[in-house]
């Protein structure tokens, strides 16, 4: 036998077998056929089982129980004969992890107070939020390197929020989304959000980019945006030519515009200056500009840290019963859920550490938006800046994230007053950047040449959120996605012809309802040829949905009951109801084999309705290429004729499954045809 193939039930010019086949196979009357019997392990080959391939009978843990299982033998090697901060830094070096935070925390600082004044909140929630992401969220084993804070992604819905229902209510609303990403987390259902079209992802982030982008260019100026999305883009001409009539306004405004501008180019500086973030240094100039003598900008006003904690009281809890509120809940756990493990995939993708387990992540974020909701402070996600700013850092453990939080609550404890000197326009200007990088610009010319269906969906997402709200436009976005999705699984391939007296119709594909208007023309075409013989041909159909079959059969039944026209129905063997208890038996014709050795005559089922024609008895040739399984014909015929009866007959001298692996090209098409010839 050739190494790493499977005998199929034939007669194997080879030498016996490396086990006792009575043990596999007994002769006949050691046991009741029906029966069956273990077949006996065997140890696999010595180096041919690898992470990338596997020996058959073998299994390996994947998905997240095998990063789970992978993970907590790396957490007992690490932890062996050392405390918890030694399991924490084995393999990393501590002042490392240090210079990270520090470079985290230099990154989140603006980030984290002009997301909060851009949704319309204290400066103090963003803090506050940013703080819980680091000491609590990141002191979790979910993900290594990923930072957690609040995000540009929620600014439109958290001050859409805070406009209708008022901040009070956000801690709320922050609380239960909290919980209800626990309980996601808990019935593992952390991969469920990787189960989205990057269609959608993308029109996502660039739906929530492009409203951000125009709404914080009214701030970037000293000025109040209108409103929503469509009236700060219709307003945003008059806007700039507002802009430069007053002086104050344009030093404001060259203020965000250098800021971003700086965000842009920074990482071109030389040297180790490139590594200072460009929001620190934007701030710092922003900072003197406004200290100067005759500028007066507007800047941050800070308030006391522990005085900006709002707990949430009875009233706020019994807002719950507002239907308005349950969807501004929903809509936070989605979107944070879905924005957290997305930037997670993506952080993974920057290092070679430990990969992410998600439902334990969902679980740590939601956990840290429920401590958010107990402080009524903002909600928060993971952050792509931050986390790719820890990992191009240096940082290999989760130190680094959890030390940036206690930076952050040390300077707006200790530091307040310097918070106050930043204009809003720097934070504004930090904030375009930001939305420029979730719209992606190039994104859309890149998926209109891979994929134009995918392009659609995409731009129908963007252009929803934009136009509706977040939620809305993605609802939308995964039903198009879906759609899309439906429209190329049902691609159905119909041909129809005449040939003498018979008029035939040959389907392959997936015949599903969406394709039933063509399968409706294609039959009565066929019907009205007046020829006195009709030929449905569905072998090459994959997958033929109820509404389909139910048009076929009804067709079938209409044609045959004159008895006129003699019909045949050629049908696939499709998974799904067959002969049996309850089952109607199958329209077309179905091949017999008789049992003992010798060919297997075959013969048709008889119709009352209406006679079939007999299919043609005399054996099947093989032909080029080979049938795989899952092209075999309804009588088998073909398959048994390459690779032998599909049950060991009396003539077979054994039959067995080899457990060697597969080997280079062994398992070709010509090693297959060789097979069949020697």
């Amino acid at each position: 036998m050739t190494s790493g193939r499977h005998a199929r039930g034939r007669i194997q010019p080879v030498s016996s077998p490396p086990y006792d086949i009575d043990e596999v196979f007994p002769p006949e009357g050691a046991r009741d056929a029906q029966s069956t019997q273990p077949m006996p392990a065997y140890a696999p080959a010595a180096g041919t089982v690898r992470e990338t391939a596997e020996a058959p009978g073998l299994h390996k843990a994947d998905g997240e129980a095998g990063d789970i299982a992978r993970g907590e033998r790396r957490g007992e090697s690490e932890g062996k004969g050392k405390g918890k901060l030694g399991g924490i830094l084995q393999g990393a070096d501590l002042g490392t992890e240090i210079t990270a935070s520090l470079v985290v925390f230099l990154v989140a600082l603006p980030l984290c107070i002009g997301v909060a004044v851009a949704s319309g909140t204290p400066a103090e929630l963003g803090i506050i939020t940013g703080v819980v992401g680091g000491l609590v969220v990141g002191m979790t084993r979910g993900s290594a390197l990923q930072v957690s804070g609040p995000a540009a992604g929620l600014t439109a819905l958290v001050a859409e929020t805070v406009e209708a229902h008022g901040i009070a209510m956000l801690g709320v609303i922050v609380l239960m989304s909290g919980l209800l990403q626990i309980g996601l987390g808990m019935i593992r259902l952390g991969r469920m959000f990787q189960a989205i079209s990057i269609a959608v992802v993308q029109g996502m982030l660039a739906g929530i980019g492009l409203p951000l982008m125009f709404s914080q260019s009214y701030p970037l100026a000293d000025a109040a945006a209108p409103g929503t999305a469509i009236e700060n883009i219709l307003g945003f001409p008059a806007h700039v030519l507002d802009t430069f009539t007053s002086g104050q306004t344009a030093i404001a405004a060259l203020l965000g515009i250098a800021t971003v501008v700086l965000s842009f180019v920074w990482k071109k500086a030389p040297g180790p200056v490139s590594r200072i973030p460009a929001a620190l240094v934007a701030v710092a100039i922003g900072i003197v500009v406004a200290a100067l003598p005759g500028v007066e900008v507007k800047t941050l006003q800070v308030g006391d840290l522990l005085s900006a904690v709002q707990v949430p009281g009875p009233e706020q809890f019994a807002g719950l019963a507002d239907p308005a509120v349950l969807t501004a809940v929903l809509t936070f756990t989605v979107i944070a859920s879905a924005e957290s493990l997305f930037t997670a995939a993506a952080v993974d993708r920057m290092h070679d550490g430990p990969r992410t387990r998600y439902n334990t992540e969902l679980i740590a974020q939601g956990a840290g938006n429920t401590v958010c909701g107990i402080l009524g402070a903002l909600p928060m996600t993971a952050v792509v800046a931050r986390s790719s700013a820890n990992v191009q850092a240096g940082a290999r453990t989760r130190l680094s994230r959890t030390l940036h939080g206690l930076w952050l609550l040390a300077f707006a404890l200790l530091l307040p007053s310097v918070l106050a000197l930043i204009p809003i326009s720097v934070l504004a200007g930090v904030l375009v950047h930001s939305g420029w990088k979730l719209l992606a610009p190039e994104q859309f010319p890149k998926m209109w040449r891979q994929d134009r269906g995918e392009f659609v969906v995409m731009a129908i997402t963007t252009g929803t959120i934009v136009a509706t709200a977040l939620l809305e436009g993605v609802l939308v976005g995964l039903a198009a996605g879906i759609v899309l999705a439906a429209l190329r699984m049902s691609r159905t391939s119909i041909e129809h012809r005449v040939e003498g007296d018979t008029a035939k119709l040959v389907m392959t594909g997936n015949a599903t309802f969406l394709r039933l208007p063509k399968v409706i023309d294609a039959l009565e075409a066929v019907g009205s040829a007046g020829t006195p013989r009709i030929r449905l041909d569905l072998m090459g159909v994959t997958h033929l949905d109820h509404a389909c079959r139910s048009q076929i059969e009804e067709f079938v039944a209409q044609k045959r009951a004159p008895g006129t026209v003699r019909v045949e129905l050629l049908l696939p063997d499709l998974p799904g109801p067959g002969p049996g208890p309850g089952r109607k038996p199958r329209l077309g014709p179905k091949l017999k084999r008789r049992s003992g050795p010798g060919p297997s005559p075959e013969s048709p089922p008889t119709s009352a309705s209406a006679p079939v024609s007999a299919p043609v008895s005399a054996p099947v040739s093989p032909s080029w290429p080979p049938p795989q399984p899952h092209e075999r014909s309804s009588s088998g015929a073909l398959y048994d004729a390459f690779y032998g009866p599909s049950q060991p007959g009396p003539s077979a001298e054994w039959y067995y499954l080899d457990t060697r692996p597969f080997e280079g090209l062994q398992d070709s098409e010509d090693a297959r045809w060789r097979d069949h010839q020697g």
